[in-house]
C-alpha cells in the first residue's frame, strides 16, 4: 500500500488489488492513458483530465503534476518508508540543513539573505572575497535562514560559520 500526499496537506491511501485501484479502501474507477505528445489522459468519474508530468525526483520519491493548468506537488511513501516513519526513523525528517561554511578565508562584500527567508537550493546567499575575485556561496539545499553569523565588510576565515539553516 503506498501513501501519497498532495501539496503537503492531503493524504491518501493507495492500492491495487485483483486489478482495481483501492483509493481510501473505496474502489477507484479511472482510464489512464499516456499520449504521443507525452501527456497523460485521465478519465475519472466521468470526468477528463490532461496531466503533464513536470518533475520527477526518484531519490526524494516526488514528482510534480499540472493536471488542467493546477500544479500538484506529490509525495509518496512505500511501506518501507512507512515502516521506518513509524519506528521514529523518518530520513527525510532526519536530514539538517547543515551550516554556510566559508570556502575560503576572504571579506564578506554583500550578504543577498535575511534571517526567515526561505531559500531553495542554487540560491545566492553572499558575496565572498577572495583574492580580489567575488565569489557568490549559494545554497546546497532547500531551508530557512535561522542566523546570519557574519556582518558585511567582515574578514572570515576559512570553514568560519557564515550562516545556520533550519
Amino acid at each position: 500500500m503506498l501513501q501519497i500526499t498532495v501539496n503537503q496537506q492531503t493524504t491518501f491511501e493507495t492500492d491495487i488489488k485483483e486489478g482495481e485501484w483501492l483509493i481510501n479502501a473505496t474502489t477507484a474507477k479511472w482510464d489512464v492513458k499516456e499520449l504521443a505528445n507525452g501527456l497523460i489522459s485521465i478519465l475519472y468519474n466521468n470526468k477528463s483530465y490532461t496531466a503533464i508530468v513536470e518533475k520527477i525526483d526518484i531519490k526524494a520519491k516526488e514528482l510534480r503534476l499540472r493536471i488542467n493548468g493546477q500544479v500538484y506537488n506529490v509525495a509518496i511513501k512505500e511501506p518501507i518508508d512507512q515502516l521506518l516513519a513509524s519506528m521514529g526513523m523518518n530520513m527525510q525528517a532526519a536530514k539538517k540543513a547543515e551550516p554556510v561554511k566559508a570556502p575560503m578565508p576572504g571579506m564578506i562584500i554583500k550578504i543577498l539573505v535575511t534571517p526567515g527567508q526561505v531559500i531553495n537550493k542554487g540560491d545566492g546567499l553572499l558575496i565572498l572575497e577572495a583574492m580580489k575575485m567575488e565569489n557568490i556561496i549559494k545554497a546546497t539545499t532547500t531551508a530557512t535562514v535561522k542566523a546570519i553569523k557574519v556582518n558585511e565588510r567582515t574578514a572570515v576565515e576559512k570553514g568560519a560559520v557564515l550562516i545556520e539553516l533550519e
